[in-house]
C-alpha cells in the first residue's frame, strides 16, 4: 500500500516523511552556478593562504591576530555574503551563504570565529533591528571593522535558555535599562564590538539587548582553557549594573526567545555546512597520508582496512551534503515565495528557516556526526603520527567535539526533531493520522506481490518508502499508548529521531544520485551509485536497530509481535557487495589523492 503522494513543488517542513519528492525538482550541489562554485572557491583560497599558514598562532590566542584575519575575510566580503547590499552586504541568496560556511569549515578555530560573527554575532540585529540599529550595527558587521558576539547560555542555563537569571530593570527615567548576571562560553567575547545578550526584565519578560564594548558595568573574564577550538576567543561576560540605552533593546519586551530560537535554526543548518567542510579537509589529508605513509612495503592506502575507513567518511560527507543542500533551496525558495508575497526580508528569511526547522535539526545532528567520525577514523588512519600535534588530524579531531554541543546539543536536536513534527500534525500544518493508518491497515495485511516496479532504483526507492513507513508505525503506536507520557520517554524519542535523520539523509542522498544518473547516464555515475547505496544499506540497518529498540520499550505480546514483524518487513535492503563498492569509492580518492564528489 502505497501511504505517500508524488508531489513536484517544494515540500513544507516535515511532508518528506508523507509525500514522495522528485529527483527532477531535488536541488544538489551539481547544480551549484559558476558563480556559487567561485565563492567556494575563494573560501578555500582564503583559508590556505590566510589561515593554515598561522594555525598555531591562532590556537595560541596571539592577541589582534582572529580580529586581522575577520578584518581580511571582510575585505573579500566573506561576512556580507547574507547581508543585503544596502547594508553592505553581499545580497546573496541562501544557498551562497550556505556555501560559505562549508567553504571555510576547514579553517579550525577561524571557521568557529567567522561562524558565530555572520551568524549569532550579526543576524539577531539584521533580522529583529530598528532601521537605526540596523543602519548603526549591521554596516560595520558586514565589512568586519566590528566583530559580533552573542550572549545567551548561563553557568545554570544550557540548553534550558529561558531559564536564564540575568536581570534588567529599565531606570527611574526610561533611558537606561540596568542588567546583571552573567553569560559564560561567548564565542569572541575576547574582541567583539557587538553583543546580543539575553536578560529577563522585572524578571519574567525574556528580551534581548545590543550591548557594546566599553559600556559602564559590562566586563570579561578571561580566556577560557578549552580542549579544543583553542584559537577561538571564549570567555564569561559579567553584568554589574550595566546601563544600556533603552534604545538598545533588541525586537520587543519579551519576545526574546522568539530571536533566540529563530535564529538557532539557521545556526543550525550553517554549523552543519561547516562540519562538513571540516570533514571535507580532513579526509582530503587523511587520504594524501595514507598515499605516503608504507608499512609492509606498501602504501596504508592499498590496505583493504584502510580504504573502508577512507570510504566511508566519503559516504556519510556525500549524504550530509546532499540533505544539507536540498534543504537550503527548500528555505531559499520559501524565502522568494514570501518577498513576491509583499514579505519584508527579515521575515522571509526567519519564517522560511522556521518552516524546515525540522530539518535543520536533523541536519545539526547528523553534520555534526559525520565530522566526529571523520577525524577520529583519520587520527587512526595516522595512527601514532595522528596523536602527535605535529599533524593537522589531531587538531581537527580536538576541535571537532564541540559541535556536537553547541547550536542545541545533538541529544536536544533529536528531541525536538520528533517533538516538532508531532506538534506540526497536532496544529494541522502536517497529515500524519492518514499515512499512519494506512501503515496500520498494511501491518493486517499480506504482502502482495506481482506488479513490481522493475525501473532503475526501483529497490533502493521502495526501502526509502518504507523506511518512512517504520516511523510512522512505530511513532504512531509510541503516541497512542504513551500520549501525554511520551515527553518524559526520551529513549524513544531520540530511537525515533535516529530513523527520521537516517530516513531523511538517504532519501537525500538516492535523489541526487537518481537526477545525477538522469543527467549523466549509469556508467559515468557508477562511483556515486555506490556512495548511495553504501549510505541506504547502512540506514536501513540503523533504522531497524533503533525501530525494535523503541518497540521493545513500550510495547508487549501480541502487539509487540506484530510490530517486529511490521518493523522487519520494512527494513528490508536489496543485498549488493558493500566491500567492492567502498573499494571502488577509495579507489576515486586515493587516484584524487583527495574529497571530490
Amino acid at each position: 500500500m502505497n501511504t505517500t503522494t508524488q508531489t513536484t513543488t517544494s515540500l513544507k517542513g516535515g511532508e518528506w516523511l508523507i509525500k514522495e519528492s522528485s529527483a527532477f525538482d531535488t536541488f544538489t550541489p551539481e547544480d551549484f552556478s559558476e558563480e556559487q562554485q567561485m565563492v567556494k572557491e575563494m573560501c578555500l583560497q582564503f583559508l590556505t593562504g590566510e589561515v593554515h599558514p598561522i594555525v598555531d598562532r591562532i590556537d595560541k590566542l596571539e592577541p589582534g591576530l582572529m580580529p586581522s584575519l575577520l578584518v581580511k575575510a571582510g575585505e573579500q566580503g566573506l561576512l556580507g555574503a547574507a547581508i543585503p547590499e544596502d547594508m553592505g552586504g553581499l545580497g546573496k541568496d541562501f544557498i551562497t551563504s550556505t556555501l560559505v560556511n562549508e567553504g571555510l569549515g576547514g579553517g579550525y578555530s577561524f571557521s568557529v570565529a567567522v561562524a558565530a560573527h555572520t551568524g549569532i554575532g550579526t543576524l539577531p540585529i539584521l533580522y529583529f533591528g530598528t532601521e537605526e540599529q540596523k543602519k548603526k550595527y549591521v554596516t560595520k558587521l558586514a565589512t568586519g571593522e566590528w566583530k559580533g558576539a552573542y550572549g545567551l547560555t548561563e553557568p545554570n542555563s544550557g540548553s534550558d535558555a529561558l531559564g536564564a537569571k540575568t536581570s534588567a530593570m529599565l531606570s527611574a527615567d526610561g533611558k537606561y535599562y540596568i542588567l546583571n548576571g552573567q553569560k559564560c562560553w561567548i564565542t569572541n567575547g575576547g574582541f567583539a564590538d557587538v553583543y546580543t545578550v539575553f536578560a529577563k526584565i522585572d524578571g519574567d519578560k525574556f528580551s534581548a539587548f545590543i550591548i557594546e564594548r566599553g559600556m559602564e558595568g559590562f566586563t570579561q573574564g578571561p580566556e577560557e582553557q578549552k580542549m579544543g577550538i583553542k584559537g577561538s576567543s571564549t570567555v564569561q561576560l559579567y553584568f554589574q549594573d550595566c546601563k544600556v540605552p533603552a534604545e538598545n533593546l533588541l525586537g520587543e519586551v519579551g519576545k526574546g526567545h522568539i530571536i533566540a530560537f529563530n535564529i538557532l535554526n539557521i545556526g543550525r543548518l550553517k554549523l552543519c555546512a561547516a562540519a562538513l567542510g571540516g570533514a571535507k579537509m580532513a579526509l582530503s589529508g587523511t587520504v594524501e597520508y595514507a598515499k605516503t605513509r608504507e608499512q609492509f612495503k606498501t602504501a596504508i592506502a592499498n590496505f583493504g582496512a584502510i580504504k573502508y575507513k577512507l570510504a566511508e567518511s566519503a559516504v556519510r560527507i556525500f549524504a550530509g551534503e546532499s540533505a544539507l543542500y536540498r534543504t537550503s533551496k527548500w528555505i531559499d525558495d520559501k524565502e522568494i515565495d514570501m518577498v513576491n508575497a509583499g514579505k519584508p526580508f527579515n521575515e522571509a528569511v526567519l519564517s522560511a528557516a522556521e518552516e524546515f526547522a525540522v530539518e535543520c535539526a536533523i541536519l545539526k545532528v547528523h553534520g555534526s556526526e559525520v565530522l566526529d567520525y571523520t577525524v577520529d577514523e583519520g587520527v587512526q588512519v595516522f595512527g601514532g603520527n595522528g596523536f602527535s600535534d605535529e599533524y593537522m588530524i589531531s587538531r581537527a579531531y580536538r576541535d571537532s567535539r564541540i559541535n556536537r554541543i553547541y547550536e542545541g546539543t545533538n541529544e536536544i536536536n533529536r528531541l525536538l526533531t520528533v517533538d516538532m513534527i508531532l506538534k506540526r500534525a497536532m496544529k494541522g500544518k502536517l497529515d500524519l493520522m492518514g499515512p499512519a493508518m494506512a501503515v496500520s491497515k498494511e501491518l493486517m495485511s499480506i504482502p502482495e506481490f506481482g506488479n513490481e516496479d522493475d525501473s532503475f532504483f526501483a529497490a533502493e526507492k521502495k526501502a526509502v518508502l518504507n523506511m518512512k513507513k517504520s516511523i510512522l508505525m512505530v511513532a504512531g503506536a509510541a503516541v497512542q499508548k504513551l500520549m501525554m507520557k511520551i515527553s518524559d520517554e526520551q529513549e524513544i524519542l531520540m530511537n525515533i529521531a535516529d530513523m527520521a535523520i537516517e530516513t531523511f539523509v538517504a532519501e537525500s542522498t538516492l535523489l541526487r544520485v537518481m537526477k545525477m544518473v538522469d543527467k549523466k547516464g549509469e556508467a559515468a555515475s557508477q562511483v556515486y551509485i555506490d556512495l548511495m547505496r553504501c549510505y541506504l544499506n547502512d540506514a536501513v540497518d540503523k533504522a531497524n536497530k533503533a525501530g525494535k529498540e523503541a518497540i521493545n520499550a513500550f510495547a508487549e505480546g501480541d502487539e509487540q509481535r506484530m510490530m517486529l514483524l511490521g518493523l522487519k518487513r520494512f527494513t528490508k535492503a536489496t543485498p549488493f557487495n558493500s566491500k567492492d563498492a567502498r573499494r571502488r569509492i577509495a579507489d576515486k580518492l586515493i587516484a584524487e589523492g583527495k574529497y571530490t564528489f
